[in-house]
């Protein structure tokens, strides 16, 4: 299997920056103009991490496409990481924003629209009732209190390598020798999180049992497979033991399907018929306006209630004063209603089944040591021969050089790739040329390295 020259790939990267600088002009101007008033020239700090010398400045976004203000056009198959997953702007959504933008914007009250969408939501995964929120960190962050409340547990457990948005206590991974410590680049944790939480390896179910038995943890919060550090599947029985486990030693299961739902309408849960005690949803919910939605089954949501104190609920640490405005839920009720349907997860699926196959062909033809893979209508490629079976072997895949040049090499001809791994997602406007356009790209890039 051929290497990686690392003299030839820094060549490269270097010729592709000085592309990407010369093809970016206003952009550039634009970005020394922010670097006056905002924090390393963006307005959030993650952003300096686009692959090019600084990022590319948008003009608009339409469908599964952008232009950037120095009129470049890309294929997005980045989609916000995931929280454009409608494609951009979606036609239904955006008349019910301009809708109810005349009729108001938030107050405090409830409208017809949440009724909408929370008995949606109880059709597409099966829980009964729900609450709302502005973003899954949230959404994850409200649900954590409720399970650590009901069951008077302090600890929570999560799986090495896992994300779910900025909640303090996920913010920990597994070091060599076995313990827990914060997450390289966690700022300022409140609390050591090793003190919060426990972490195991994803699929380990024996390691799953240790971590259990105590009786301390209050609630797992899992992700039905991994994403954010490329994507890692469940092996077969995992979710149905994990279920067994929690239920055994009374632990609550909340299921964050946030990046998941690109398995279907219903997400991973509906696919595979799991049984969460929670569930966390956000991000394309409302087609690309803030939103959430966590569900509870009927015995959580009694529960809650039975030691709710009606004086001090708007002081609980759950909620907030923007939660379930009426702009988000009409953007919610008509992308559930319009754009998020069955039918564009039918025309999704088979668009990122041939971006793998695009990119399985490359690193068949120069014998790679990579391998691709696909959930739903998300797709990804590692720099591993073997897919990863839990957090440690996918992070461990990772080339943060080799990463940046092929985003940045696909940048530089057109396609947006998700930043920090190499994800591709399908929107309902994606279509076929789209997707071999990477395909021919990715080959080019790959020859590049190898020859």
């Amino acid at each position: 299997m051929p290497t990686i020259d690392r003299a030839r790939l820094a060549s490269l990267m270097q010729r592709e920056q000085q592309r990407f600088v010369k093809d970016h002009p206003i952009s550039k101007t634009l970005f020394e103009r922010a670097g006056k008033s905002l924090l390393a020239g963006v307005p959030m700090n993650w952003m300096r991490k686009w692959a090019g010398a600084f990022p590319p400045f948008v003009r608009e976004a339409q469908g599964g496409h952008f232009f950037d203000v120095d009129g470049n056009r890309y294929v997005d198959l980045c989609l916000g990481d995931t929280g454009a997953m409608t494609g951009h702007s979606p036609f239904a959504t955006v008349k019910a924003i301009e809708e109810q933008a005349r009729r108001g914007i938030t107050l405090m009250l409830p409208f017809e629209d949440a009724i909408f969408v929370a008995e949606e939501l109880q059709k597409r995964f099966g829980l009964p009732y729900w609450q709302f929120a502005l973003t899954a960190t949230d959404a994850n962050r409200f649900s954590i209190r409720l399970a650590r409340q009901i069951t008077g547990r302090r600890k929570i457990l999560v799986f090495n390598w896992c994300y779910h948005g900025t909640v303090d206590e996920t913010f920990i991974t597994l070091q060599r020798d076995g313990t827990a410590r914060a997450r390289r680049g966690n700022i300022g944790p409140p609390v050591d999180p090793s003190v919060t939480t426990k972490v195991v390896e994803f699929n380990d179910l024996p390691a799953l049992e240790r971590a259990l038995t105590p009786g301390d943890v209050a609630c797992v919060l899992a992700e039905p497979a991994m994403t954010n550090v490329g994507i890692v599947h469940p092996e077969p029985g995992f979710h149905a033991a994990m279920r067994e486990l929690t239920r055994k030693v009374g632990t609550l299961l909340i299921i964050d399907e946030t990046h998941t739902i690109c398995a279907g309408p219903g997400g991973y849960t509906h696919a595979q018929n799991l049984e969460p005690d929670v569930l966390v949803f956000g991000k394309p919910i409302g087609g690309g306006v803030p939103g959430a939605a966590y569900g509870f089954t009927a015995q959580l949501a009694k529960c809650i209630s039975e030691k709710e104190n009606l004086e001090d609920c708007d002081v609980g640490g759950i909620g907030g004063t923007l939660a379930g405005n009426a702009l988000s839920l009409a953007a919610m009720r008509a992308t559930l209603e319009k754009v998020l349907t069955k039918e564009a997860f039918d025309r999704m699926m088979p668009l990122a089944e041939r971006w793998t196959g695009g990119v399985q062909k490359t690193i068949t033809e120069f014998a790679m040591p990579w391998h691709v893979t696909r959930l739903g209508c998300r797709a990804e490629y590692l720099f591993s021969a073997k897919a990863p079976k839990n957090g440690t072997e996918a992070h461990d895949a990772m080339d943060f050089e080799l990463e940046r040049f092929l985003h940045l090499y696909c940048m530089n001809r057109g396609i947006l790739l998700t930043p920090f791994h190499n994800m591709a997602l399908m929107s309902p406007s994606t279509d076929k040329d789209d997707i071999d356009h990477h395909s021919r790209v990715f080959r080019e890039a790959v020859k590049e390295l190898v020859d």
